[in-house]
């Protein structure tokens, strides 16, 4: 039987090998973006959000390993539940965006916001996602430690991203999410 602690590491292995096929598929998308005249602001805080998640897999794998932190039981179960449901939305968020997906805030003058998939309903699926990760996935194995530490750290690092990145989509993007919440979906009425 395989124990948690092995589970864990594998499945954070997994979520690191996620993540650089999802650099791979950034880079091509960026590259394809500045080829149509793609213009990127927010660099200075990108730099900053490479290292917060890099360090948050590392810390991941630390918190477990260096302090012990046994598996929760169902919380565990609990916890790995959410970090699954927040890669299905990152997914659902990266298929709709298609070719205009990628890490960093590049904007292609005269093309209109996506208002498909997971955006008809929010303005920042992609980041409501990350919101779940940061906090389920070190719960998976008991790091509550890193998942304060970093829930925290994120909610510093969004408050400076969406206004970058909102102010670099302009009008029209402002008119099209006027009425659409940034992160928790509204409930139809009736």
């Amino acid at each position: 039987m395989v124990s948690s602690l092995v589970g864990y590491l594998a499945f954070l292995g997994l979520l690191s090998a996620e993540r650089l096929v999802e650099l791979v598929i950034s880079k091509r998308n960026a590259a394809r973006a500045f080829a149509r005249g793609g213009v990127e602001t927010g660099q200075g805080h990108y730099r900053v959000m490479v290292v917060l998640h890099s360090l948050f897999l590392v810390s991941c794998v630390a918190e477990v390993l260096v302090l012990g932190r046994p598996f929760p039981g169902g919380f565990g179960f609990a916890a790995l539940g959410v970090a699954l449901v927040a890669q299905a939305l990152r997914y659902w968020a990266i298929s709709s965006l298609g070719e205009l997906w990628n890490t960093r805030i590049i904007v292609v003058p005269g093309l209109s916001p996506v208002t498909r998939g997971p955006y008809r309903y929010l303005r920042h699926p992609n980041y409501v996602a990350v919101v779940l990760e940061l906090a389920a996935v070190p719960l998976i194995h008991g790091a509550w430690v890193t998942a304060v530490v970093f829930t925290l750290a994120n909610a510093w690092l969004l408050r400076v991203r969406i206004r970058a990145e909102e102010a670099a989509l302009g009008a029209a993007y402002a008119d099209a999410f006027a009425n659409r919440p940034r992160f928790i979906p509204e409930v139809p009425r009736g």
